[in-house]
């Protein structure tokens, strides 16, 4: 089992696609998991991405598997890793993991504050665009 395993899941009221636009550049990674270094392992598209986390402080795996439910989709994020080097004791290997999660769900609801930004809520995505229900769909910010 690894040092660190995350295991999160966030309902956004967007496409998967959108979604998905958010992970697909490895600009944006910096930014969501500054202290990660991720290299593509294998890219699905509208259903996420996994990568191997690859750099010289963590190594393991990382995936955001973007589930279409509804409306919506359902942002699951997987993280597992251990640190390179010296295995940590277990209380500092439990208050990473709080860490971790606390920042996973961190990038969920920024995510969500930001895509569904102005949605009242009950307005499926589709039929919201700018505040004005009927208008042109939003299909990307």
């Amino acid at each position: 089992m690894a040092t660190v395993d995350v295991v999160d899941e966030t309902f956004l009221a967007v496409p998967p696609e959108r979604l998905a636009a958010e992970f697909a550049d490895p600009e944006g990674w910096r930014d969501l998991w500054p202290d990660l270094a991720l290299r593509v392992f294998a890219d699905r598209g509208p259903q996420g991405v996994r990568w191997s986390v690859v750099g010289d402080a963590w190594r393991g795996s990382m995936e955001v598997w973007l589930e279409a439910v509804g409306d919506g989709t359902v942002l699951h994020y997987f993280l597992r890793v251990d640190p390179v080097g010296e295995a940590l004791p277990r209380r500092a290997a439990t208050r990473e993991a709080v860490r971790r999660q606390r920042a996973a769900k961190a990038v969920a609801f920024g995510l969500k504050d930001r895509l569904e930004a102005g949605r009242p809520p009950g307005v499926p995505p589709a039929a919201w665009t700018a505040g004005r229900p009927g208008e042109r769909p939003i299909t990307s910010a």
